[in-house]
């Protein structure tokens, strides 16, 4: 998996220097090599959300989501993306899972990777 690793750090890379449609075809090659990656499909839902292409965003969140819902940081994704599509009540829902699973991980002593 260390491939699927170096792949999505190289994509977050280019995506911070602003080249999503190389990151959005690393994280392909990583969601290939691992369809059930986390991070890459959380990441291919931020680089979407970017690019306010919102069905493309929402997608890799609510498969990033099926992966691991104990994630803080997929419900801040899905809250924002769900902002931006005008639902309010479903970007409340997933802010308020957010802060819960961020309480729970805070009294646990764990942290999100991110």
């Amino acid at each position: 998996m260390a491939d699927v690793r170096a792949l999505i750090d190289e994509a977050t890379f280019d995506y911070t220097m602003g080249d999503h449609a190389a990151a959005l075809q690393k994280l392909e090659q990583a969601l290939q090599q691992d369809p059930h990656n986390f991070d890459a499909w959380l990441a291919k839902a931020e680089v979407h959300f970017d690019q306010r292409e919102l069905d493309a965003a929402l997608e890799a969140a609510q498969k990033a989501l099926a992966i691991d819902g104990d994630q803080a940081h997929i419900h801040t994704t899905l809250s924002r993306i769900y902002m931006e599509r005008g639902d309010k009540q479903q970007a409340e829902h997933h802010g308020a899972q957010a802060r819960i699973k961020g309480w729970k991980a805070e009294l646990s002593g764990e942290q999100d990777e991110e």
